[in-house]
């Protein structure tokens, strides 16, 4: 009995708030309601309904058996919430997906909606202009709401009175500059980055329809761009409209996506640019954008892919904005260019994104300060004595913090390995193997190889797509946040 009212005493808490952002996640479902109901059939009405009344029931059966289990969250909470988090709500995510796709199987299903919920991108399906849809509304939405983080929304939308909303959002918060507060509530600041969220998108939503898109699929493209996920209502993805202008509405705002939206709160509050036009981060995001178009588009002409020097630069720039920013999107078929701009392409969705943004990868802000660090340690090897800190926008970088990148790079090093080792014992290509870990660690989206633009991950085993998916929740919480819960360390009291 100690054992298991030790466990209630740690499960108990974490529980009675899942319950409650499991009720609140029900909600969700009556988009995809709404799009039905418009312009599905009526028995797809009856599965959203459903899928509503099933999650909003189970969070309500679980809040009463955790009526008791009130304390505030003590920071190892915020881990282990966080993780059950997108592990439950992507199975309830899964559930219409696979009631609704035809000849899904579950780990199809699940590996959709994680790839949803995680901003990746990376799909299972096919036939995606035949879904209903309302389905493809749903996967899209799904990305929309992942996009800052389902625990962001809620510790903005439901300020729950003493269940500590700053260890959720440490948890959740992409990037290593966890503690900076931009107000002094966490759920004002919440509440401020979805204002930007929202305004944005509904700017990109009104961009999409004006460049020729119908409302859905520009409710759709909307959701996917400024979550930097990818998914499309079309199999050919981007391509499928030949659209220099969706191309250009896509290019804009996966670009803006990719900056920290604190930034843009910031510059709100302040009424400034500032905090923008200061920022070492994102002047580094430009510089590797610009130079990577100008690289990617001199390749194209120099190898003849593209005859036209403004055709290539329209190329170019679309696909470095989407696999840089971790997008995923694509208007032709990348992987048949020279070898080197494919996998320069994934190279670049690795880091580039800013932390704070919606994308993923490691961030540009750590692969600055891990430039900077090597810089540092070059003199020192030549001037032992010399004083020379890290520094960012003028301010020291702490010891701690260094280390915590390095760390995290260390990590992150062994996952993609680790990972990519166990695809290639289930027999995958080396190419395929690795681009796949590489494309749903970071969560890009496609990859190269047999998972590249042209395919999707549909073909492979339920082994396969269990564990990309696991890669997936590992690279959207940064590893260490999903990875503490298997140390011994972290279950001892």
């Amino acid at each position: 009995m100690n054992g298991l009212s030790a466990l209630w005493s740690i499960f108990g808490p974490v529980l009675a708030l899942l319950a409650r952002i499991m009720m609140a996640f029900s909600f969700a479902f009556l988009v995809p309601l709404t799009w039905g109901w418009a312009l599905d059939l009526d028995y797809l009405r009856a599965i959203w309904g459903v899928a509503f009344g099933l999650t909003f029931g189970s969070g309500l059966l679980l809040m009463w058996l955790t009526r008791k289990q009130y304390r505030e969250l003590l920071p190892r909470d915020g881990f282990l919430l966080v993780a059950l988090v997108w592990l439950v709500l992507t199975a309830y995510a899964a559930i219409p997906l696979y009631w609704l796709v035809p000849d899904i199987s579950w780990s199809h299903a699940y590996f959709e909606a994680m790839s949803g919920l995680t901003a990746t991108g990376a799909t299972a399906l096919s036939g995606l202009g035949d879904l209903p849809v309302s389905v493809n509304v749903w996967r899209a939405f799904l990305q929309y709401i992942g996009g800052l983080g389902i625990m962001l929304l809620v510790v903005a939308v439901l300020p729950l009175l003493g269940l500590g909303g700053m260890q959720l959002y440490k948890a959740e918060t992409p990037g290593p500059m966890k503690d900076t507060k931009f107000t002094p509530r966490i759920a004002e600041t919440a509440r401020g980055l979805w204002m930007v969220y929202f305004g944005f998108s509904l700017a990109c939503l009104l961009a999409y329809r004006w460049a020729g898109m119908s409302w859905s699929d520009a409710f759709i493209h909307m959701c996917s761009t400024m979550s930097l996920a990818g998914f499309s209502s079309q199999d050919a993805s981007i391509g499928y409209w030949d659209s220099a202008a969706v191309e250009l509405v896509a290019i804009v705002f996966m670009a803006l996506a990719g900056i920290s939206f604190l930034r843009y709160f910031l510059v709100l509050r302040t009424l400034t640019l500032g905090p923008i036009a200061h920022d070492r981060e994102i002047r580094s995001y430009f510089v590797v954008l610009i130079g990577s178009v100008a690289l990617v588009t001199l390749l194209l002409t120099a190898h003849q892919v593209e005859t036209d020097f403004w055709t290539a630069l329209r190329s170019s720039a679309f696909h470095v904005l989407s696999l840089a920013t971790t997008t995923g999107y694509a208007a032709t078929d990348y992987a048949q260019w020279p070898v080197f701009i494919g996998v320069y392409l994934m190279f670049l969705g690795c880091f580039v994104s800013c932390a704070g943004s919606t994308g993923g990868g490691i961030k540009m802000v750590r692969m600055v300060l891990l430039v900077k660090q090597a810089r540092r340690e070059l003199v020192r090897i030549v001037h032992p004595r010399v004083v020379n800190p890290v520094t960012l926008g003028g301010q020291r970088i702490a010891a701690a913090t260094l280390t915590t990148v390095l760390g995290f790079m260390l990590i992150y090093g062994a996952a993609t390995l680790g990972l990519t080792f166990l695809l290639l014992l289930t027999g995958l290509d080396i190419v395929t193997a690795f681009s796949a870990v590489v494309a749903t660690l970071n969560n890009i989206g496609p990859g190269l190889g047999q998972v590249g633009p042209a395919h999707n991950f549909g073909w492979l085993s339920s082994f396969q797509l269990w564990l990309l998916s696991f890669a997936m929740l590992l690279g959207r919480l940064e590893l260490l946040t999903v990875l503490v819960l298997f140390s011994r360390h972290y279950w001892r009291r």
